[in-house]
């Protein structure tokens, strides 16, 4: 399924495993993002075309994750520091890839964002305390794998410059969104607490970017740091 008019789409996700489900029971709190809420694993990967469909995936050699102040006036122009991700993506990123129609004629260069968000009846869980934003990539794939006892949680899509969104929805487990980040800015509210109880909702976030526009390497960082400082 290609994007629609508006530059996104909504897909149904295969059904994962038990195992990866509870590789969020062992992620580290996010130090940089949440208040304390947000507990998040992160890895980079290389994709190639193989053959006429398929994909071969690279395991990039872990770095810190630095992003620009222009896209996150919260978390951008610094060092941020995560433990990588140990559970296998691959298969659930395969088929957002095929959903999407990922240009095949060149290389990609992929982030992969583990993140789940607890809230309880004292607190709620910000999703995005950097406001309504792009990502920075050319496609972002937002994916729901498990959600217990959430409220809130809305996904909004905003054109650029707009006063309010056009679409708002919540993703249910196995659905996922899939955006043109360049056309399209986005935000989620905040994760609650269904009913004063422990809550929590677990995704994965991919972003894509062609391999001549890598987040990857020295000179990478060096320009999302520069960023920062000059902010």
């Amino acid at each position: 399924m290609p994007l629609n008019e508006q530059k996104f789409a909504l897909i149904e996700l295969p059904e994962v495993s038990q195992e990866l489900l509870d590789s969020y029971e062992d992620l580290p709190v996010d130090e940089y993002m949440g208040n304390g809420t947000r507990f998040k694993r992160f890895s980079q990967y290389r994709l190639r075309p193989e053959g006429t469909e398929g994909w071969t995936f690279e395991l990039l050699a872990h770095r810190d994750y630095t992003t620009f102040t222009k896209f996150n006036k919260v978390g951008g122009g610094i060092r941020r520091v995560y433990q990588p991700i140990k559970a296998d993506f691959v298969p659930l990123i395969a088929h957002g890839i095929a959903e999407l129609g990922l240009d095949r004629s060149e290389d990609w260069q992929i982030n992969v964002h583990q993140n789940r968000t607890r809230a309880d009846g004292d607190y709620a869980g910000p999703l995005t305390p950097e406001g309504v934003h792009h990502d920075g990539h050319e496609f972002v794939m937002i994916a729901v794998l498990n959600k217990n006892n959430v409220a809130g949680a809305q996904t909004r899509l905003w054109e650029p410059g707009a006063d309010a969104p056009f679409w708002t929805g919540t993703l249910e487990p196995g659905h996922a969104v899939l955006l043109d980040d360049r056309a399209l800015a986005h935000d989620v509210t905040d994760v609650e607490s269904a009913d004063g109880g422990p809550a929590n909702r677990d995704i994965v976030i991919i972003a894509f970017s062609r391999w001549a526009e890598k987040w990857y390497g020295e000179e990478h960082d060096e320009a999302a740091l520069a960023d920062g400082a000059e902010s």
